[in-house]
């Protein structure tokens, strides 16, 4: 079983060498509280990582891969041991009398962010480099306009805030960095001191979306993860996310939704959204993709403006079907600031789409903010 500490914990030195067995089973991790928040460098939101100065060993790609790193103690290619993750070469030093690298040599990645955001926290996993991960590491972050190049982000002229100073980190470890910087980031340059793997990277935040581009489309999805909305609280998170219901798409498989336990009391199971912004809703869509046997029963949802308005229900309580999109046009729009949808009785449904455009007031408060943050 994965190794739980603190929230506080710093993990640093080698792990014990692969002993057989769960290769998780002395795994270090700790409970990071910012991992409430959305992973923002999710390749379902579309990030990448675009770029990267080595990766001899394992490519920089299997960095954003969802799922935990796997591990084949036979598994062994031309280059060495198929490790999961993105492992540089070792570095050398200058010449036989300083075959060793100097303080300044290190490796690095560029990852764009999925959606652009403010980094509450990260976690560098190097989860089965047990003796070839990096003594440190360090990342920056940038807001950059449209779609740049690596030659464009690697620039002299390229502004970058460090979000993780340069800091030891242990083998075999979720290394977490809480990151406390009021800056809306498109991109990050993930520095490895000196070389070594790292098997996973996430970045979790807040989406801050470009105002001008949610003004153009008139009516859009409102708590839409990628457009700024989010998940603030939900009754039951047993089987997945409740993140994964304002996710892009469809879901493509049953765990690609929310799901809770069953329940056996007579009370129901809920989440409660905040939107981009002060919105209009005029239609709702709930999907229950792939929820066959264990779809909600029946659905409503509820709109409140402020955090301490009253819920006012845009839907009333509706019959769900399993693995089926179902569509609602409102007759009266419904404007607030939050929304929440109740399942009956327990079960699930993958996704919730609330179509309309902000109002007014929603448009200034978000293109403050988008000012605010460097945007």
């Amino acid at each position: 079983m994965t190794e739980q500490q603190p929230s506080s914990a710093r993990f640093t030195g080698d792990a014990n060498p692969y002993g057989g067995g769960d290769p998780y089973a002395d795994h270090r991790t700790a409970d990071f509280p910012f991992t409430r928040y959305a992973n923002l460098a999710d390749r379902q939101l579309g990030a990448a990582v675009v770029a990267a100065n080595d990766e001899f060993f394992a490519h920089r790609e299997n960095l954003l891969l969802p799922e935990p790193a796997e591990f084949d103690p036979e598994r062994f290619g031309h280059k060495g041991k198929v490790m999961d993750g993105w492992e540089t070469r070792r570095r050398r030093g200058a010449s036989a009398e300083h075959p060793w690298p100097t303080a300044d040599d290190h490796d690095w990645a560029l990852v764009r962010l999925g959606a652009p955001g403010v980094v509450h926290g990260i976690v560098v996993d190097t989860a089965h480099f047990r003796g070839n991960y990096p003594q440190a590491v360090s990342i920056e972050g940038t807001s950059a306009p449209g779609s740049p190049s690596p030659e464009d982000l690697l620039a002299d002229d390229v502004k970058w805030t460090t979000l993780v100073p340069r800091t030891e980190v242990g083998g075999h470890a979720a290394n977490g960095f809480a990151v406390d910087v009021e800056q809306r980031i498109t991109h990050l340059r993930v520095h490895q001191h000196p070389d070594g793997g790292i098997a996973r990277l996430r970045v979790y935040g807040e989406v801050v979306p470009d105002p001008r581009w949610l003004s153009v489309l008139g009516t859009f999805d409102v708590v839409a993860l990628e457009n700024g909305g989010h998940v603030e609280d939900a009754s039951n998170r047993f089987y997945s996310s409740p993140t994964n219901t304002i996710q892009p798409g469809r879901s493509h498989k049953m765990d690609d939704g929310w799901e809770t336990r069953r329940r056996r009391d007579q009370g129901n199971d809920w989440i409660r959204y905040q939107l981009v912004a002060r919105s209009e809703i005029r239609a709702i869509e709930i999907d229950t993709a792939y929820l066959k046997g264990n779809a909600a029963g029946w659905a409503s949802v509820s709109v409140r403006d402020g955090a301490d308005g009253e819920w006012t229900e845009a839907l009333p309580r509706t019959r769900l079907q399993p693995d089926t999109n179902h569509r609602f046009v409102l007759t009266t729009p419904a404007t607030g600031t939050h929304a929440r949808v109740d399942i009956y009785p327990d079960g699930g449904i993958s996704r919730l789409r609330l179509f309309g455009s902000l109002t007014e007031e929603g448009t200034a408060r978000l293109s403050a903010r988008h000012r605010e943050l460097g945007g």
